[in-house]
């Protein structure tokens, strides 16, 4: 059996940002594979890089130097208005505090994406239904953010992170404002999307039982991968 290109690959990936006059390394080449259908953690202190490597492999932010391939494609040398659009059909996005629109129902939170793709409206509902069903919130298509409780509001952030069917997911501390059992059931909806569909996910989190989901866990200290 041949052994698959990896589906994140980083080369020499260093990331700066100023602060008045002072110039604060948050990376510090960096260079390591995430294989396709991984389930990463990373995991490190606060202020020690995560979210940031999280954002460059997503493509929110540029590195200052390095290299970066996705997919088979070099994000590092897009165009914001390319990176743009590589990310809205290639990465799905779960947030800590979910980034729902609050006037918007579920369906309507969940088709968001899908408004970049030649698909029609009935397609869009078809997607983001199926979806909803996965994520188990069949029944709660028209209900809007407030209505729901915190796991629930994450479930249709999963939902809406996977109906572009993406490349990769990458999750900033998922867990991080939910209570235990509502945790655990989000944990165990990645985990599942992971096993059962082949996801690629990438996760930073600093709860040590979110990262125990993962397969591998990578630490960040002070902008080095350890």
């Amino acid at each position: 059996m041949e052994s698959k290109e990896p589906i994140v690959q980083i080369r020499d990936l260093s990331k700066s940002y100023r602060r008045g006059s002072q110039q604060i390394k948050v990376l510090e080449d960096i260079s390591f594979e995430i294989a396709e259908g991984e389930f990463l953690a990373l995991m490190g202190p606060s202020g020690s890089g995560k979210t940031t490597l999280l954002n460059l492999i997503a493509g929110i932010d540029k590195s200052d130097k390095g290299g970066i391939v996705v997919g088979g494609v070099q994000i590092t040398s897009l165009s914001e208005n390319e990176l743009a659009r590589w990310r809205a059909l290639n990465v799905g996005f779960i947030f800590q505090f979910y980034n729902l629109i609050p006037v918007l129902t579920a369906i309507e939170n969940v088709e968001l994406p899908l408004l970049l793709t030649g698909l029609s409206k009935s397609e869009r509902t078809e997607h983001a239904m199926a979806v909803l069903d996965l994520v188990g919130l069949s029944d709660r298509t028209e209900h809007y953010p407030g209505q729901l409780s915190g796991g629930q509001q994450q479930r249709v952030a999963i939902a809406r992170a996977i109906v572009t069917d993406p490349v990769i997911l990458v999750a900033d501390e998922p867990t991080g404002d939910l209570d235990r059992v509502s945790a655990q059931e989000v944990l165990s909806m990645m985990e599942n999307l992971n096993t059962q569909l082949g996801k690629t996910v990438i996760m930073v989190t600093h709860d040590p039982r979110a990262a125990s989901t993962a397969h591998i866990v990578r630490t960040l200290e002070k902008g080095i991968l350890t």
